[in-house]
């Protein structure tokens, strides 16, 4: 584990330096305040401290302060070390955030025990991180095809549509359906059907951009999502899923299974009065024109397709009025 030493005496240092060695410790050396914050804004900071209370410029209250001010960084273990063994020392330095603290002249048993139980629990608080973030991703993924599900991908989509509309470039999205899925289930079993579309969903990654995006939209339909892409280089994305599944079986425990996949896809440049939701709607259209068109093909939507969706929002959201009437009161509330 790696170690920041912060000690301005240079006797003590090097003393300090050779017991951590020995102990296994990779150290990094600071001579001062100022070095020591340096270093632990590094990428990989040392995430044990083990900090002299008085040193020139920044003391190690100081530092202990500021490191305990900072947000988003993984923790860091502090030890201080001083010569100054009153309780109202070691109080101001436990609530300036140090976890530790030590008196010289020391017992290096001590010290290494101390050091021992600081790395063990740097080491818990990285376990309980990775396992936070193993549960975060596992809520974000499909457990079947092990891509985005349905909530994230559209997410994702919502921050790219967002994305697009600042830096005014296009943006591309293709809705993606195995085609007769259904008699594949019916015929070959619920189990190869998921084997179907976990390669499926396999295939289609692995041919996408590090920076591109897929996602069970729900059952047997994918919405993938291409950042700066113009109609012509999206539709050669979706050709180019198409041929994978196309070309190739799909071996699975009933043995090797042809699949062909239908696409549709929608392109836009200005994203001016365009939202998430419509884009999805439009790749949905196409899709649905590949299907009726023979299915195992690329659908591009076209502008008028954008045009009558947007068309089609903006009644949903601003409805015609009703038609005024007019009453003929006395004929309502006629005189008795």
């Amino acid at each position: 584990m790696k170690v920041l030493l912060a000690e301005d005496d240079a006797i003590s240092r090097r003393m300090l330096e050779v017991f951590l060695v020995k102990w296994g410790y990779e150290v990094v050396v600071a001579k001062g305040g100022e070095d020591s914050w340096a270093i632990l804004q590094e990428k990989d900071a040392p995430r044990l401290a083990i900090l002299d209370r008085m040193m020139p410029g920044e003391d190690g209250i100081d530092i202990c302060r500021r490191i305990r001010q900072r947000k988003g960084r993984p923790y860091t273990y502090i030890i201080l070390l001083t010569a100054r063994g009153q309780k109202e020392d070691i109080v101001e330095g436990l609530e300036a955030g140090a976890d530790d603290y030590i008196i010289k002249p020391f017992d290096p048993h001590e010290f290494r025990a101390r050091l021992r139980a600081g790395g063990r629990i740097v080491e818990l608080q990285e376990q309980l991180l990775r396992a936070r973030e193993s549960l975060r991703d596992q809520a974000s993924r499909d457990p079947l095809t092990e891509i985005w599900n349905h909530g994230t991908i559209l997410a994702i989509l919502r921050k790219e549509v967002a994305r697009a509309t600042r830096s005014q470039g296009p943006i591309a999205v293709a809705m993606a359906d195995v085609d007769r899925f259904k008699t594949i289930n019916d015929t070959y079993g619920h189990p190869t059907g998921d084997a179907v579309l976990r390669e499926a969903a396999h295939r289609i990654r692995d041919a996408m951009r590090t920076y591109d995006s897929l996602g069970r939209y729900g059952g047997d339909e994918f919405l993938a999502i291409f950042p700066g892409c113009d109609p012509a280089a999206a539709a050669r994305f979706a050709e180019s899923f198409r041929v994978r599944l196309d070309r190739n079986a799909i071996e699975t425990p009933e043995g090797l299974i042809p699949v062909t996949l239908s696409l549709g896809v929608v392109a836009v440049e200005n994203l001016s009065n365009v939202n998430f939701t419509t884009l999805v709607r439009v790749a949905d259209i196409a899709l649905y024109r590949a299907k009726f068109a023979g299915r195992n093909r690329v659908a591009l939507a076209t502008a008028q397709d954008v045009e009558k969706e947007l068309a089609r929002n903006i009644q949903e959201i601003e409805p015609e009025e009703p038609e005024e009437t007019t009453v003929d009161l006395p004929t309502l509330f006629s005189p008795t």
